[in-house]
């Protein structure tokens, strides 16, 4: 047997530590990541890092992953006052973070920013490799912190102010990379009792929905009948949304919630929704066209985030504040009932989505675990 192949075969099988927890934005590209590397790596043991009042309890165990809990360091947008406390907050977190790091043999740290992240960069700076993945183009403090150590940065997006930054796109998970939605439209519009047939909208504002999205879609409810768009919105589970019928028109399905994303972009033609750095990244990869109304509060990163969709010409941007029945009316249905825009729009942010970024992040980072 050749030296080559001997330490192939005898190579222990590494020890990746993702630290993503807090939001779902955090949660779904660690969890995206760690699928990658166990399809490259089958051996390969994955441990998530989170805190214990985060999303995370709910969303990674039953992926199947070991969660460990390390106290929640809440982080300034911008350096503060508060930032002369944050040693303080910060110690106990680190202590604990090189504790699991120690005990499951970590042999490589992924970092995706929030409460969890920065504690966890203290505690493997020079101790075990790190690889540190940023979702939006204005990077958070954790980030900042992490990217000055790390030994490789991977973003979202071009012109990202992080040093060394790789651009690979954010990892998502392969039931949304790998949907052919045509092949699968009449049995989402099934599911969701919609119009096999007429131009759909799907709606969202985030997981718990947006109010302002809520009022001016429904709002505009008789326009898009007459116009003979269907409508699949979920309007948030602690909202209530009530839509006139309009006989004989396609239907507007209010649901609470979506269980099955992958259905509900099947089923659409065209979706209005937040610009968060993972929804926009899910837009594009599925080839939807879009209308993103960012979020109002913030740094302003998810018009920023909107952009690159909007100047590719594969999406529209309209301020929540402009949001009315009106502007939802004029946006959508000039173009939900042009089939020749909708394709334009679609191949523009077919060409603009990363769908491989799960796994071009999984090999740097185990080639960062060598």
């Amino acid at each position: 047997m050749t030296e080559g192949v001997t330490s192939a075969v005898t190579r222990r099988a590494p020890t990746v530590v993702v630290a993503g927890g807090g939001t779902a934005g955090h949660i779904e590209p660690a969890m995206a990541l760690a699928d990658a590397v166990k399809r490259l790596r089958p051996e390969a043991t994955v441990v998530a890092l989170g805190t214990p009042k985060g999303l995370e309890n709910e969303l990674i165990p039953p992926r199947g992953y070991a969660l460990e809990l390390i106290p929640p360091v809440p982080l300034p947008r911008k350096p503060t006052t508060d930032l002369l406390r944050l040693p303080l907050r910060v110690r106990d977190s680190v202590r604990r973070a090189r504790e699991v790091l120690d005990r499951v043999g970590a042999d490589v740290v992924v970092g995706f920013g929030g409460y969890v992240s920065l504690p966890v960069y203290l505690a493997a700076r020079g101790r075990v490799p790190i690889v540190v993945h940023e979702a939006n183009q204005s990077p958070g403090l954790a980030n900042r912190v992490g990217a000055r150590f790390a030994k490789r940065v991977a973003v979202a997006t071009a012109g990202t102010p992080l040093p060394n930054a790789e651009v690979v796109g954010i990892p998502l998970r392969r039931s949304i990379t790998s949907l052919d939605r045509a092949a699968l439209r009449a049995e989402a519009r099934k599911h969701f009792d919609l119009d096999p047939d007429a131009p759909t909208l799907l709606v969202f504002g985030g997981s718990q929905g947006a109010r302002s999205i809520n009022n001016a879609v429904s709002g505009a409810a008789k326009e898009l009948a007459e116009a003979r768009i269907g409508v699949l919105h979920a309007h948030g589970p602690k909202n209530t949304l009530v839509v006139q019928e309009f006989p004989g028109c396609p239907a507007y399905v209010p649901v609470p919630y979506l269980e099955r994303m992958d259905l509900a972009y099947a089923a659409a033609d065209m979706v209005l929704c937040r610009s968060g750095a993972m929804t926009a990244a899910e837009v594009s990869a599925v080839g939807l066209p879009a209308v993103f109304v960012p979020l109002p509060i913030g740094n302003g990163e998810q018009a920023t985030n909107a952009r690159p969709a909007v100047d590719a010409g594969a999406a529209l941007l309209v301020e929540d504040a402009d949001l009315t029945p009106a502007k939802v009316a004029e946006l959508v249905i000039p173009r939900l009932t042009n089939p020749d825009e909708l394709a334009k729009m679609s191949a523009a942010a077919v060409r603009m989505g990363h769908r491989e970024a799960d796994e071009v992040l999984a090999k740097i980072v185990l080639e960062a675990a060598k």
